[in-house]
């Protein structure tokens, strides 16, 4: 009998990605740093400025101060969609050094405000910066590598958001504690305009890729994307987790300071940005990572990881509240890992949900709707809430937004396959 003839193997496609991949994601993890540092200089600094700005005792001083991330959101938003479109046709990188820029001068003008409302105007123009930045750099990533591995790369970029308020605080705290508050908002300017002028020097891989530049769209692109069940889901969830990251990020240093009694502002800085660097970065990576491991067997692991980690947040930062220190940081650890566990999976999932030709037109509606009825009134909400009651009882607002947040994810899970599959990824 003949032998048989031996079966053809047909080697595996290899992974090609537009040069330049690993260069443009250290980039832009560089500015993403920046960005969150900047953020969170504010937060930081924010019983000196209160100081500074309002007589001793105003119960709505508080209120007023958490108006300035409200400025920074609000104008944030508004950006968004607007370079969200200009992202959609032209060279990303450019739009990008354009913002980075911008938002960096308007950074160092934050330090010269001689008026609170001088310094909330600087805050405006620092979101404005920031929105020609937030819809584009993701869907750059989305173009630099593939699907498989797209999770664990949108989470080494988000891990920017741990790491820089970490050190916004840990930065912002120190450096007003030996020159003044107004110092950490000078020396963030130059770094920001270096990394801004590297932008010019790139080439948008659309160009490399053979996508072409410009890419066909239109007013109904949002009305498509309302259309997708997991966008959907995805902007809800997000929006409550925004919610409860903004309002505990902004508030949590003067609420061990001045609520939990812990005296020196500037150690609980250093010993809260320490805790979220360590347990954001863990859990940035590690949500990305068992994303990416679990998608073979559940295609809905990115809500399904999301989902979980946000609901084990709701009793970790309740014990939190309640547990005397110094125990209580323990809990601290666990609520900041748990809330940073859903920021890789829960974008790679906007990103593989969105078609290409859109991809940072629905960046830039997820970043209006989760910014307009999440973390855009959190801080004055909560401010004014503990203002005349207690940070206890504001914080159950936190609360009630991650149990939502972490239920919709769960529920949205079963859409999320069908819509991956119907996206051109």
């Amino acid at each position: 009998m003949p032998a048989l003839p031996e079966p053809t193997v047909v080697p595996a496609a290899a992974v090609v990605r537009p040069p330049g991949a690993y260069s443009a994601l250290g980039l832009l993890l560089a500015i993403n740093l920046f960005n969150y540092l900047d953020r969170f200089i504010l937060a930081a600094v924010e019983p000196n400025i209160r100081a500074a700005f309002f007589a001793p005792g105003d119960p709505d001083a508080m209120a007023k101060t958490g108006s300035l991330a409200t400025a920074f959101l609000v104008s944030y938003m508004i950006a968004a969609p607007v370079f969200g479109w200009f992202a959609d046709r032209f060279s990303r990188w450019w739009l990008i050094g354009g913002a980075v820029a911008l938002w960096s001068f308007a950074s160092g003008a934050s330090g010269l405000a001689a008026t609170f409302g001088a310094l909330f105007l600087t805050r405006v123009f620092v979101g404005i910066g920031e929105g020609g930045y937030g819809p584009a750099a993701p869907t750059l990533i989305s173009d630099y590598f593939s699907l498989e591995e797209r999770g664990r790369k949108m989470s080494y970029f988000y891990m920017a958001i741990p790491v820089g308020s970490a050190l916004g605080y840990v930065f912002g705290g120190s450096v007003a504690a030996r020159f003044g508050w107004r110092w950490p908002f000078y020396l963030v300017t130059i770094p920001g305009l270096l990394l801004a002028l590297i932008c010019f020097f790139r080439r948008d891989p659309r160009k490399t890729i053979g996508a072409g530049l410009r890419r066909e769209s239109s007013r109904s692109n949002y009305g498509k994307l309302f259309r997708i069940p997991s966008f959907i889901y995805n902007t809800i969830a997000m929006t409550g987790m925004t919610f409860a990251i903004g309002g505990v990020s902004f508030w949590v240093p003067s609420y061990l300071h001045e609520y939990r009694g812990l005296a020196d502002l500037g150690h609980v800085n250093t010993v809260f940005g320490a805790i979220t660097v360590v347990a954001g970065f863990a859990a940035t990576l590690f949500g990305g990572w068992l994303g990416d491991k679990l998608r073979p067997r559940f295609g809905g692991s990115y809500f399904l990881v999301s989902g979980g980690g946000m609901l084990t947040a709701v009793p970790c930062f309740l014990a939190m509240l309640y547990v005397p220190f110094p125990a209580a940081w323990v809990f601290v650890f666990l609520t900041v890992f748990f809330l940073f566990f859903n920021t890789g999976p829960s974008n790679t999932a906007l990103a593989n949900v969105s078609p290409p030709s859109i991809r940072a037109s629905a960046f830039a509606l997820n970043i209006l709707c989760i910014h307009l009825l999440g973390d855009a009134f959190a801080p004055p909400l909560i401010g004014l809430v503990a203002g005349r009651t207690n940070f206890n009882t504001a914080f159950l607002l936190v609360a009630v937004a991650m149990f939502v947040a972490g239920v919709v994810w769960l529920l949205g899970a079963k859409h999320l396959p069908r819509d991956t599959a119907a996206a051109s990824v």
